[in-house]
């Protein structure tokens, strides 16, 4: 009688929490209410008193728009952001119980950001190969200190979009058994039943994935079937589980079945109708009966304490492995281990000339045998981004402590498992693959920096120095896009100091994720680089003596020619800037940009992509304004007029111009 009452509690919450918001989706929520009863009163690991407990398992609302229901959940169990009054505040300004549930507005219940469709099972993959590669790392045969399931709720529509896909057959074939999936099959879609686009057999395409399935005929009632399928899902070993509930949405609705329940508030009649038949008082928003709280707190109570016992074990761990136990608390409190900066390579013009992509690679074999939080790989092109950690070994089945994924060509995949294993705690996740197919990626990046999720995007052949690949490979439109999206450092280094430098930015900017873009082409070091010029986004390279008649701007492989005109205009000043970030150099204050930058002194951007975002900075462009072409590297950067005569000719159409028209303030007072 308390499992029902429950359940009916849980549902007329969902219809009122929509209700009075007259926004949002009550009839997952209400067709999911049994499987979140079982969940959480009986076999979710948590504790309200402490979110953020390692062990804890981890709970994915994949169908990011069913929310009202982890709310409400949460509020039942006890978590301080979730009172009654939050309930109440569904979707409005400055509430934590957003439309979408959002990790950066809570202090804890939350563990990822969802809304999007795919991207939390994608993020439930990451968290499940974080927990795999903790627990091999750091447990001993006498401390399991790591050992939890990773939960997640999904919908139709998370298994329609192709992330989701791509994340699933990774996790198959790693056999992550401590990941649990529960398949809201409620038959509806936003257009009607999903016979209209989806019939395929989603079990047979999980086994096919390499998962164990699971089917519940009856979620709506049948609590025993829910019970044993989770207990079986217990018992799976070797790899990762499907359940599949079957659930009828907006169950207790009038409406109940179709796609009128998904998307929009019952109604005040429906909602009274939805209370008369759980036998509730129709006159009553947001009561929960003292058995329901009861109950709930009894499951509070057995989490907090399991909380309390992992602390008193892990105590014990640390007199027992206390190296083990400090490199833990400082991986979680996301600090970096003393001296790694000075293990950064650095360069004077006179070393070898180098693809940025190179000297990444020896950031990397310098870095990742003192920062054992580093774990990522590419998207199947190891050989060619260069990002293979030689001090580990492979993420595999049987090699759970190796810190190399092979993600396989699965670039959108990739970027949102990554954005699982950040918010896991713990680690510095990166990803890599030619800049160009950060578009593939672009929906879980946009979440990374939504979410404070510090990525590293290790992004190689950043231009239309791709060469011979043509115009489908070079990457021409990417830098502004990506220059765009708040939150995110976008970083373009122009040789080996530089590469160093981005690697100090986004190893130490562990909110923000950050887009590294590298060349393939060969570079030399220049005169006047530093890791330090980096953190500024942009500095002087090359200066003049007394104040310069013209500034030339440039990022990565183009500031040589940037050197280079200097050198040969010397009947003129030429101030050479380097801006490997636009995001580092707004962050400057006023005086430093106007020292780089002096007001009424004509400024000239080069750079081989989209001029696209260069007005804020430059009073003239030198860049992409088509796509690329296939040619070898010299004839492609010849017919788009990226080398010295070029930028020496057009740097002096500058000049003439600016000579009888001052060059004009590009600040703007706002």
């Amino acid at each position: 009688m308390t499992d029902q009452l429950c359940i009916n509690t849980i549902r007329c919450l969902a219809a009122d929490v929509v209700q009075k918001a007259n926004s949002g989706h009550p009839g997952a929520p209400m067709g999911m209410a049994p499987l979140a009863h079982t969940l959480w009163g009986k076999y979710l690991n948590f504790s309200s008193a402490n979110p953020h407990w390692r062990n804890r398992d981890r709970f994915i609302l994949s169908n990011g728009h069913a929310c009202a229901l982890q709310y409400i959940m949460l509020h039942l169990t006890g978590y301080e952001d979730f009172t009654m009054e939050q309930l109440q505040k569904f979707r409005q300004l400055h509430s934590k119980t957003a439309g979408h549930p959002e990790n950066i507005l809570v202090s804890g219940g939350i563990e990822v950001t969802t809304g999007p469709l795919g991207q939390g099972i994608a993020n439930a993959v990451g968290l499940a190969m974080a927990e795999a590669h903790f627990a091999a790392t750091y447990n001993k045969p006498d401390f399991e200190i790591i050992n939890h399931h990773t939960y997640v709720f999904c919908g139709d529509g998370c298994l329609q979009e192709g992330v989701s896909a791509e994340a699933i057959s990774l996790a198959g074939h790693l056999g992550l058994n401590k990941l649990i999936v529960f398949y809201d099959d409620n038959q509806i879609t936003i257009d009607g039943e999903t016979e209209l686009s989806f019939t395929e057999d989603t079990t047979a395409r999980f086994e096919a994935y390499g998962w164990h399935t699971i089917h519940v005929k009856d979620a709506n009632t049948d609590l025993k079937a829910l019970h044993a399928a989770v207990e079986a899902a217990h018992q799976v070993k070797d790899k990762p589980v499907l359940i599949k509930v079957t659930t009828t949405i907006g169950f207790g609705s009038s409406k109940q079945g179709t796609e009128k329940v998904h998307g929009s508030a019952l109604g005040a009649e429906d909602v009274a109708h939805v209370k008369k038949n759980f036998g509730f008082d129709p006159t009553k928003s947001f009561f929960v009966p003292d058995e329901v709280r009861s109950f709930y707190g009894e499951a509070k109570k057995r989490g907090d304490a399991k909380w309390q016992q992992w602390e008193q074990l892990f105590e014990k761990y640390k007199q027992a492995y206390p190296k083990e136990a400090e490199e833990i608390a400082r991986r979680f409190d996301h600090k970096l281990p003393d001296g790694w900066k000075s293990k950064l390579p650095t360069f004077k013009p006179t070393d070898d000339a180098k693809a940025t992509r190179q000297f990444s690679q020896g950031v990397i074999k310098a870095i990742s045998p003192i920062l054992p939080e580093m774990f990522g790989g590419s998207a199947d092109l190891n050989p060619s981004t260069l990002t293979y950690m030689d001090c580990s070994t492979d993420f595999q089945k049987k090699t759970p402590q190796g810190r190399n994924v092979r993600f396989g060509v699965r670039e959108h995949g990739m970027a949102a498992v990554l954005n699982g294993v950040s918010a896991y705690g713990g680690y510095i996740p990166y990803g890599s693959t030619f800049l160009n197919f950060i578009g593939y990626a672009m929906g879980a990046v946009r979440l990374s920096a939504i979410s404070a999720c510090g990525v590293l995007y290790i992004m190689t052949h950043d231009s239309i120095g791709v060469g011979e690949d043509g115009p489908t490979h070079q990457p021409v439109e990417t830098l502004p896009m990506l220059r765009s999206l708040p939150h995110c450092y976008t970083l373009r280094p122009c040789d080996g100091n530089e590469t160093s430098g981005a690697y100090a930015v986004a190893l130490e900017h562990r909110k923000n994720p950050s887009v590294i873009c590298l060349s393939r082409q060969a570079v030399p070091n220049l005169e006047g680089t530093s890791i330090d010029g980096v953190y500024k986004g942009a500095y002087t390279i090359r200066n003049t003596e007394g104040a310069p008649q013209l500034i030339l701007v440039g990022t990565g492989t183009e500031v040589q020619w940037c050197v280079n005109a200097a050198k040969e205009m010397s009947d003129v000043k030429v101030r050479v800037v380097s801006m490997p970030s636009f995001e580092l150099f707004r962050e400057q204050n006023a005086d430093y940009q106007k020292s780089v930058f002096p007001e009424g002194v004509p400024v000239m951007s080069v750079e081989a992509a989209s001029v696209a975002g260069w007005k804020e900075w430059a009073h003239a462009t030198h860049g992409m304004t088509s796509f690329g072409a296939s040619a070898p590297l010299k004839d492609v950067m010849t017919l788009f007029g990226f080398n010295t005569e070029t930028v020496v000719k057009k740097a002096r159409q500058v000049l003439q111009f600016y000579g009888s028209n001052p060059a004009p303030s590009l600040r703007s007072p706002w």
